[in-house]
Parts: C-alpha cells; structure tokens; sequence
C-alpha cells in the first residue's frame, strides 16, 4: 500500500526553525510531484508549494515564499519542509500529498483527489 508519513513538528518558539520530513513507502517517489499543505486551526487546508520529479524544480504559493523550503531525496524516498523564522501563524497540521498527473504549480496545490496523502504532522508556534 502507497502511503506517506509525515514528521518533525513539535513545539517551537517564534523566530525558531523546523524541518518537516514527509517519507514514502510502498511506492517509489521518483517519478512523482510531492506538495506540502498546512491546515491551521478552524481553517481549511491551504497549499504550500510542491517539488517537481523533474530537475527537482519548485514551486510555492505567494505567501510562502522566503521563509519555506521544499527539497527531496528520492534514494531515501523523502521529501523535506524547511520553515525558517517561524510565527505563531504557522501553528497548523502540515502534510504532505504525492501525484503524477498534474506537475507541479498551482493546480497541482489545489487538485481535490491526489493520489496519496499523509495524515499530517502538527506544529505548534508560541509567541
């Protein structure tokens, strides 16, 4: 069974740094675009950015530019989120989800029905 699992959140102070692993297994990631999400609390599920199978190009919505970065290492079949001067806004459930069929931008961010998504991990920021 395809599945992606999702770690590294924790409880950080305001200014800190985390790095969020989303790893695969039942499947190869090589030829799969990977997006993060983040659903903060009483809010719906919002795209971060994703990283594409080709050339390990990037992309990343508006809001997320400057502070996150999404990298990949497909022998460990991982996909990383660095998040850099974290604020008490980014408290949330961050997932992961994996596809192949849309490449990697926008659309692919608000696709409904990827083909495997993690459960999340949760990051907590305190002021």
């Amino acid at each position: 069974e395809a599945q992606l699992v999702e770690s590294g959140g924790g409880l950080v102070q305001a200014g800190g740094s985390l790095r969020l692993s989303c790893t695969a297994s039942g499947f190869s990631i090589d030829d799969y675009d990977i997006g993060w999400f983040r659903q903060a609390p009483g809010k719906e599920r919002e795209g971060i950015g994703c990283i594409s199978s080709i050339r390990d190009r990037t992309y990343y919505e508006e809001p997320a530019k400057g502070r996150f970065t999404i990298s990949r290492d497909n022998a460990k079949k991982t996909v990383f989120l660095q998040i850099n001067n974290l604020k008490p806004e980014d408290t949330g459930v961050y997932s992961c989800a994996a596809d192949d069929a849309f490449g990697c931008g926008s659309y692919f961010l608000f696709a409904p029905n990827l083909d495997v998504r993690g459960q999340g991990t949760l990051v907590t920021v305190s002021s």
